[in-house]
């Protein structure tokens, strides 16, 4: 299959009526796949009420058939035809961060969306991108879209055009490039569907932000428990990983440091994950540098981005530092757990 690349300026206005977005948007009603911009990562879509579509992203990705897809919109509206409500609290949220990186967990209406995008559950994850060629493209197709990550299932998630190529070249019609993603690490997943809002998925939008709107919001247990019938994506198998193994490290630059040396000895060539204060701190192979820890948005902004750029060097082993939890560090923690498959060696 050949994968075209309609290369889109988000910056130009009357984005629905450009020839790129209108191509785009016949395909995706064609009920083939098109990866997308948004302001998070690229996400591989395609028509959530049709089985096909929904085969084809699955088939794409290599992607487990249990782990359900988030539903992207471009009108409010739209939740109308599939969802069967919308709590208060959800509604609050949705004026406070829509369009925006949350995902919010409604309950749906019956054989409207594909069982195939909700897994066979009751429910569904629907958000609305904060991404002008995204909305152009969604508003374009009049369809709601699922669209999960656009990369190899379980590999690092783009944030460029290029990454979804490097992943998906040949397995998917077309690539809508808007350039570079923004936030970098995937939308905040919430369940709407009790009294009391739940995190399924950490992600930009914090519970401390969500708390501000709607008070007491808990962080679910099927975070950690991989045992439990999935509700959302990114709650179930090993995501995000490198080539090489990834191990996360507790302790000092010197202990770190040393674990490098033992590596290195061994005849590994070793990678180290840090940030740009500490860059010059270690001697490996490959020193890259996430981000800042003064602004941590930009570790978010850079993981997925680094990940890959270890896999291009060719290490054979990776060593991360700890970044705190709290914040946006939550779902940049979360991430390099799983991207580590919970590997953590401790001083």
């Amino acid at each position: 299959m050949k994968t075209n690349v309609w290369k889109v300026d988000k910056y130009v206005d009357n984005l629905e009526s450009n020839p790129q977005i209108v191509d785009a948007a016949q395909v995706l009603r064609q009920n083939e796949v098109v990866a997308l911009p948004t302001e998070t990562v690229y996400g591989l879509g395609g028509n959530a009420k049709n089985d096909e579509a929904v085969s084809k992203i699955f088939a794409a990705k290599g992607r487990p058939v249990d782990n359900p897809l988030i539903i992207h919109i471009a009108e409010q509206n739209q939740l109308n035809e599939f969802v069967a409500e919308v709590p208060r609290k959800a509604s609050l949220l949705i004026e406070t961060f829509w369009p925006g990186p949350l995902t919010i967990i409604l309950k749906i209406k019956e054989g409207i969306l594909s069982d195939k995008a909700t897994a066979g559950l009751g429910t569904v994850g629907v958000r609305m991108p904060d991404h002008p060629v995204a909305l152009a493209l969604l508003k374009a197709c009049g369809l709601p879209i699922a669209a999960p990550s656009a990369n190899s299932s379980g590999k690092p998630s783009p944030t460029t055009a290029q990454h979804v190529l490097e992943d998906l070249e040949g397995k998917i019609a077309g690539i809508v490039d808007g350039g570079p993603t923004g936030v970098g690490v995937e939308s905040t997943v919430l369940d709407c569907t009790e009294d009391i809002p739940v995190i399924l998925r950490p992600g930009a939008v914090t519970k401390e932000q969500l708390e501000e709107v709607v008070g007491e919001v808990r962080v679910d247990r099927a975070l950690t428990e991989t045992d439990l019938k999935p509700k959302a994506p990114g709650m179930k198998y090993q995501h995000y990983a490198p080539n090489a193994p990834l191990y996360l490290v507790a302790g000092s630059h010197a202990f770190l440091q040393q674990l490098v040396k033992d590596k290195q000895q061994e005849g590994l060539r070793v990678g180290v994950l840090t940030t740009e204060e500490s860059v010059n701190d270690y001697q490996a192979d490959v020193v890259l540098a996430c981000g800042t820890r003064a602004e941590p948005e930009t570790v978010a902004a850079s993981l997925y981005g680094v990940l890959r750029n270890f896999n291009h060097e060719k290490v054979d082993i990776i060593f991360s530092e700890m970044f705190s939890n709290s914040g946006v560090g939550h779902a940049i923690m979360n991430r390099l757990q799983k991207a580590a498959g919970n590997k953590l060696i401790q001083e």
